[in-house]
């Protein structure tokens, strides 16, 4: 119920309104059954507006910190994220998201429809990174298709460090779902799940234009933090490569 008032109530009309977001190959997207939407990320704000723009509900995973800050203030956001369905999600690395994948798993196979940012966090400065492959393992386990989705405009909308939102266009561009049924049951194969993270990451570079970056982003931000304190680095750029397709062993 929060969903829905959220959307079509209290915060929905106000973003209709001030952004006038659009979307492009909506038709792509199921109308029933579970299916992953795989999308770039560059603002906080792309949650909102890829859930405004698609009919289905769509639950995305957050990172746990939106549920575990104290204070009235973390109380409210802990109602707020859990009233719009979303997922908390450890990204302390290792298995530590293994909850969280095996939620997601359940929820798709259910019939749902889930978001997902296979760079793990925002682009720093607008390019796209690396993707981490538990997007692959959600897929594989709970086999569904996936979608790739890009999203313009949000970063000039809700800019890094920003606490309050600017009236820009915000365009959605959705692309054909990506079908990795022939891998089914190979979940676990490091191999398996990095070539289809890649191929959904080309995809992505496709659909978006963005400049691909062959490090993870969170990488990226470290060799930024690290520059401003004066250190020597150098942050790889890729303006154009072949997609890694899985080889015949994987097959």
């Amino acid at each position: 119920m929060v969903y829905w008032l959220i959307k079509w109530v209290f915060l929905g009309p106000l973003l209709r309104l001030f952004f006038r977001p659009k979307i492009e190959g909506a038709e792509h997207i199921p109308a029933d059954g579970g299916a992953l939407l795989a999308s770039n990320h560059l603002a906080v704000s792309d949650s909102f507006f890829l859930p405004l723009k698609v009919s289905r509900r769509v639950t995305f995973p957050a990172k746990i910190e939106y549920f575990t800050e104290p204070g009235i203030k973390g109380r409210l956001k802990k109602w707020f994220f859990t009233g719009l369905g979303q997922i908390p999600i450890d990204r302390s690395g290792g298995n530590a998201a293994r909850a969280a994948i095996d939620t997601g798993v359940r929820l798709l196979r259910e019939g749902h429809l889930m978001g997902i940012y296979p760079e793990g966090t925002r682009s720093p400065d607008g390019r796209l990174y690396k993707g981490k492959t538990g997007i692959a393992r959600i897929a594989l386990e709970a086999g569904v298709p996936v979608i790739p989705v890009a999203m313009f405009g949000t970063d000039k909308a809700n800019p890094i460090g920003s606490k309050m939102w600017r009236p820009y266009p915000i365009r959605i561009k959705v692309g054909k779902p990506l079908d990795f049924s022939r891998y089914a049951g190979l979940e676990g194969d490091r191999f398996v799940e990095r070539s289809i993270t890649d191929e959904i990451m080309y995809a992505l570079m496709e659909l978006s234009g963005q400049e691909y970056v062959d490090i993870y982003a969170a990488k990226a931000k470290e060799l930024e933090a690290a520059h401003k304190a004066g250190a020597v680095t150098d942050v790889p750029t890729q303006l154009k490569r072949e997609a890694r397709v899985p080889e015949t062993e994987a097959s």
